[in-house]
């Protein structure tokens, strides 16, 4: 199974720069949408995320911009889960748009899981749990993405 794609949108016009380009934030505006549906579909969804009082909290992202993306592009996000414990998402989110094969984004993240009433870290429902595995599983045989584990520095 290919990554999965998680949000799709067009570039829009208050989203781009006085280059046409789209703006550093709003890459991650994207990743973030992309996240929002992959709660979604691991069972952290609107209605759920009320009764049980647990959401995502993101911990720490990385985003690479690779290409530039201008004003009305059609892009998407594949969303490929590197690995879970009980309480913590590692998730890469990729942009992509048609017609051209290179990655134009990519965001490595660590997300965790929270109980909103402390809000305090929570270990994962067993329902999230089965349905992160089985993406996860889904997904075994994807290459390891090119933009994740990167160390930011100058050398001295």
């Amino acid at each position: 199974m290919p990554a999965l794609i998680t949000y799709r949108t067009p570039v829009q016009e208050d989203w781009v720069d006085y280059n046409g380009h789209l703006r550093d934030a709003f890459y991650m505006l994207i990743f973030s949408y992309a996240t929002d549906a992959l709660m979604e579909r691991i069972g952290l969804d609107t209605d759920s995320r009320g009764q049980s009082g647990n959401s995502l909290f993101t911990l720490e992202a990385h985003i690479n911009y690779l290409h530039e993306v201008k004003l009305g592009t059609e892009v998407w996000v594949q969303t490929h889960i590197l690995g879970f414990d009980r309480k913590r998402l590692h998730v890469y989110h990729s942009l992509h748009r048609g017609g051209f094969e290179d990655v134009l984004a990519a965001s490595e993240q660590m997300l965790l899981h929270v109980d909103l009433a402390g809000p305090k870290s929570a270990p994962f429902t067993q329902k999230t749990e089965a349905a992160l595995q089985s993406i996860l599983d889904s997904q075994m045989d994807l290459a390891s993405p090119e933009h994740v584990a990167r160390v930011m520095r100058l050398a001295r």
